[in-house]
């Protein structure tokens, strides 16, 4: 087996901190795949969410316990995707055989999420301004809201707002789901804001039953959006089986992919994770790009979250 292309991660894990901490926050080039037009931006909710559970919820197993041999094999088969496209598709092949020897479960779960990631990039088609028709209106669906970096003092960016306004139109439309809003403290000049918080009482001014809204305030990356957001779900609301992401267009499938691949990761059965994101609404964005090789290090940070044995 190689050994991971490790210098690839840090350096994506560079360029997710610079999104996440700098004003304003850079934007890289898309080449995520060369099917598609979506746009996908560092500078998404790198900034979001709380943690405020532990999971206990029976449809949860997590986190999995691999062997740091095995999680090598996993960064590999990241890293040679990220920095290749389909051209690494032989040594994914290579490596998912090798794991299957020692743990053919996290074996089925990366193939699963390796295909996932290939899937949104190519063919996520993107619902703008509301949430398109037919999705279930009880509390098993939960809108998830990315959220956005704050301005120096804690107010909200033009993007956030514009997101927040999708999900006030898709929760008007839908008024009996739930709604997650992700992100932590990203504002230097107060500490005490949060983007979650920001968000949670923009929703409640503008009409929203504050019984529906969650508050996700910890996280920083959209990869812990989803590692935190999804305990919350599986430890307080275990009747969500369906998330709806709602986030910048460039974002959406990059918000697909770590929300559905931590479910997955967090599930017993990778054929049944105990939630699944169904659909998607997008803010138009003014600009905003992400790279395949920042997804890879979002995925990484995932994987990196799964105990040692």
């Amino acid at each position: 087996m190689k050994k991971p292309v490790s210098l690839l991660i840090l350096i994506s894990w560079l360029l997710t901190a610079v999104a996440c901490n700098e004003e304003p926050r850079e934007t890289y080039e898309i080449s995520i795949a060369p099917e598609t037009s979506e746009r996908e931006a560092s500078t998404a909710t790198e900034p979001v969410e709380t943690a405020m559970a532990t999971l206990e919820t029976e449809p949860t197993d997590v986190p999995a316990i691999v062997t740091e041999q095995e999680r090598a094999i996993v960064e590999e088969m990241i890293n040679a995707y990220g920095a290749q496209g389909d051209a690494a598709s032989p040594q994914i092949d290579e490596c998912l055989d090798e794991l299957r020897v020692t743990n053919p479960v996290l074996a089925d779960k990366w193939e699963r999420i390796m295909a996932l990631w290939a899937a949104v990039n190519a063919d996520t088609e993107l619902n703008y301004d509301v949430l398109p028709d037919g999705l279930p209106d009880t509390d098993e669906l939960c809108i998830v809201a990315l959220g956005y970096q704050l301005n120096y003092d804690g107010s909200m960016r033009d993007e956030l707002i514009g997101r927040l306004n999708v999900v006030l139109e898709s929760a008007r439309k839908y008024p009996n789901t739930l709604i997650v809003c992700t992100g932590g403290g990203t504002a230097y000049g107060n500490e005490s804001a949060t983007e979650a918080g920001r968000m949670a009482e923009y929703l409640i001014d503008n009409g929203i039953a504050e019984d529906r809204v969650i508050i996700e305030d910890q996280s920083l990356t959209t990869s812990q959006n989803a590692i935190f957001t999804c305990e919350i779900l599986a430890e307080s609301f275990p009747q969500v089986s369906q998330i709806a992401i709602i986030t910048s267009d460039y974002h959406v499938p990059t918000g697909v992919l770590l929300m559905q691949a931590q479910a997955i990761l967090m599930s017993q059965d990778p054929e049944q994770p105990f939630v699944q994101v169904i659909s998607n609404a997008a803010y138009d964005a003014p600009f905003g790009e992400i790279t395949r090789l920042s997804q890879a290090g979002s995925l990484v940070e995932l994987l990196m979250q799964q105990q040692l044995t």
